[in-house]
């Protein structure tokens, strides 16, 4: 194998900096405080939590899928194969088009920081490439930390929701059974969680586009 091909296949090659991120072009998003809580809505993502989206062009969910990030120990190559695997199941590929009409998009809940530190340079890096190779255009990364949320590269953020709303949401629960001869019908009653959700290790939800 030649240097320079050894070079291309080393996991610290398969990155992207905040320098190369603005050079990629990435469109921007029209509501990203819009999109990030109906996201959060959706999927409930708690610290380790990958939320993957595909955006038509106004903006719209049409297909979207969470899983663990803990998938490929900081290797780009691996964070790439993973998105890839979630987009050829919530929507079919657009290689066919000339040129790519819908988005995909990365929101990547984690402890600490929004800012942009080097494990956002793989998943960055795996997110274009997997769009590329799904025949999408590369989106928007966001962040969603302890501190809130952030747009990497375009400078918008919020302070909520953050990596720990999960927890402050609340479930439906069923009522008790009523009494025999009760004409009281069951109610669906707002309640605190007072469960933590599965860990982000066994969870994973998908939603597919209808086509």
């Amino acid at each position: 194998m030649t240097p320079l091909r050894a070079a291309r296949l080393r996991p610290t090659s398969r990155t992207i900096d905040q320098a190369g991120w603005a050079e990629a072009g990435v469109p921007l998003l029209r509501s990203p405080r819009e999109l990030i809580t109906e996201l959060h809505r959706v999927h409930r993502p708690q610290p380790g939590t990958v939320v993957l989206a595909v955006l038509e062009q106004d903006d719209r969910v049409v297909g979207g899928a969470s899983f663990p990030s803990r998938v490929g120990h900081g290797d780009g190559w691996q964070y790439r194969n993973a998105i890839l695997a979630h987009l050829r199941r919530v929507v079919p590929h657009d290689l066919r088009l000339a040129r790519p009409v819908r988005t995909a998009v990365l929101l990547l809940c984690r402890r600490g920081t929004a800012e942009w530190t080097e494990e956002d340079g793989p998943w960055m890096w795996g997110l274009k490439d997997a769009s590329s190779l799904h025949g999408l255009r590369c989106g928007a990364y966001v962040t969603l930390a302890d501190t809130g949320w952030q747009v990497i590269g375009e400078h918008r953020a919020g302070r909520h929701p953050h990596a720990g709303s999960w927890s402050e949401e609340t479930v439906r629960t069923l009522s008790p059974l009523p009494v025999r001869g009760s004409e009281q019908p069951l109610r669906m009653l707002e309640a605190p969680s007072a469960e933590p959700a599965p860990a982000p290790a066994v969870l994973e939800r998908s939603r597919v586009a209808a086509r």
